[in-house]
């Protein structure tokens, strides 16, 4: 066991090592990761091996809640009631406020308001889920070895920036650290990026199903929103959206959150008026959006389920984050499902074994699934049926479970890329959904050939 004591302070370059991608979108999380650090490594060491809980119950107070939900204030002296603020300068940091402050918003154009945000966040008020998260991110860095489900500490630290020295010399954060939160393609870009003997080897294409001809307009409202994330409070916005799902053009008042660039497009993520008038939260595609004007929070109009929200509680791309690593979908607003799934083990074994696609995409046994199909459907009759089909499979078949959003375009779409060799046996409604677009389809071709 490692007698080394972590004491690397907060510094930008070691928070963006940690981040993996964008400082910018993973500071809360590398700043967890650190204070992780200082626990796993300080002078009073949890017993090895460790698990979760095991590791949950020595970080946190006797009283912290062992649910998944988020915790409330149930303790002062609980780790999780400490704000982000609390953590970083503390005595024990040796952090100076203002010179942290100003390497962190120069690094990578953080507004002044939006650090103030973050840093008044209780850092480990999160669900058990992300927490477990945090671990699996260490040992994925090397600061943790997995013995089974349990963890230990490891004696050769990975290398790490320790000084301003690994930032670039032109003092300017990194372009593809900043613009690419897939952490593994992040790492690609940046090892390939450079020519090599003169030649460039490396090239990035990316689907955009955006028109040239509505590009203007989608710059133009991602510019509107550079300049409304900089007001503090962030304003409320109108707009009106081509609504493909409503057949027409909606107005929509909304407090804006986020970009995404999701399956070809970049959407806007925002709370409050949707489309439909149903629930409060939408991702809004940008080329879609024929209009947008700012508002005032003292405007008359502004919903009810936004000024819930104003001025303390207004949503943080953070939850957003969270919401999407915790269920298999981009639609993170829509009701979590269980799916059991079967791939032919072929076609598992070319294309889906050693992939990954959600935290809660996991194998499962022939006789898991079984057991799953039990508890998940109360209808007798759908029961006997799936059953019977899934005893006409084969044991040797891959079987997995996953949680996601029900509704989710994107995950559909996936589900379509693995027919024939993938098959949806959970839930009973999106199977029957998918046996309707197979029958479609195979009209389609009959009619052709016949």
């Amino acid at each position: 066991m490692s007698e080394q004591i972590f004491s690397d302070p907060p510094r930008v370059e070691l928070l963006q090592w940690l981040a993996r991608g964008s400082l910018k979108q993973n500071l809360l999380r590398s700043i967890r990761l650190w204070a992780c650090l200082q626990f796993l490594y300080g002078e009073q060491k949890i017993k090895e091996p460790f698990s979760f809980s095991n590791w949950r119950d020595a970080f946190f107070s006797a009283t912290h809640p062992k649910g998944d939900s988020i915790p409330q204030l149930h303790d002062s002296g609980c780790a999780c009631a400490k704000t982000t603020a609390d953590w970083i300068f503390s005595g024990k940091s040796g952090v100076n406020e203002r010179e942290w402050r100003q390497a962190i918003e120069q690094h990578d154009d953080i507004a002044d308001a939006a650090l103030n945000d973050l840093l008044q966040r209780q850092l480990f008020a999160l669900t058990r889920r992300s927490l477990y998260k945090d671990l699996e991110i260490l040992a994925e860095l090397g600061w943790l070895e997995r013995q089974g489900k349990s963890y230990c500490r490891v004696k050769n630290w990975p290398t790490r920036p320790l000084a301003s020295s690994s930032q670039p010399s032109d003092g300017k954060p990194n372009t593809y650290d900043s613009e690419l939160p897939n952490i593994d393609l992040a790492t690609i870009v940046q090892n390939l990026r450079e020519p090599i003997a003169g030649v460039k080897r490396f090239f990035l294409e990316v689907d955009y199903i955006i028109h040239q001809a509505n590009q203007d307009r989608v710059d133009d409202w991602h510019e509107q929103l550079k300049r409304l994330w900089q007001q503090n409070p962030v304003p409320p916005i109108r707009i009106t959206y081509n609504s493909a799902r409503q057949g027409a053009a909606v107005k929509c008042i909304v407090y804006p959150v986020c970009l995404y660039y999701m399956q070809r497009a970049i959407y806007l993520c925002a709370c409050g008026q949707t489309p439909n008038r149903q629930g409060e939260w939408y991702n809004y595609r940008l080329d879609r959006i024929q209009q947008m004007h700012s508002l005032e929070w003292k405007d008359e109009d502004i919903p009810q389920l936004l000024l819930k929200y104003y001025p303390q509680n207004l949503p943080h791309p953070d939850s957003i984050r969270e919401r999407m690593e915790e269920v298999w979908g981009f639609d993170f607003y829509q009701e979590p499902q269980l799916m059991l799934l079967r791939f032919d083990r072929k076609f598992h074994d070319l294309y889906i074994e050693g992939t990954f696609r959600h935290d809660t995409f996991k194998i499962c046994s022939f006789d898991r699934a079984k057991q799953l199909i039990r508890q998940n459907v109360p209808q007798p009759e759908q029961q006997q049926v799936l059953l019977t089909v899934l005893n006409s499979r084969s044991r040797l078949d891959a079987y997995y479970q996953v949680l996601y959003r029900d509704g989710d375009t994107n995950v559909r779409m996936r589900l379509r890329s693995w027919r024939p060799h993938g098959e949806v046996l959970l839930p009973w409604e999106l199977r029957q959904g998918m046996t309707h677009e197979v029958e479609k389809e195979v009209q389609f071709y009959r009619n052709l050939l016949g």
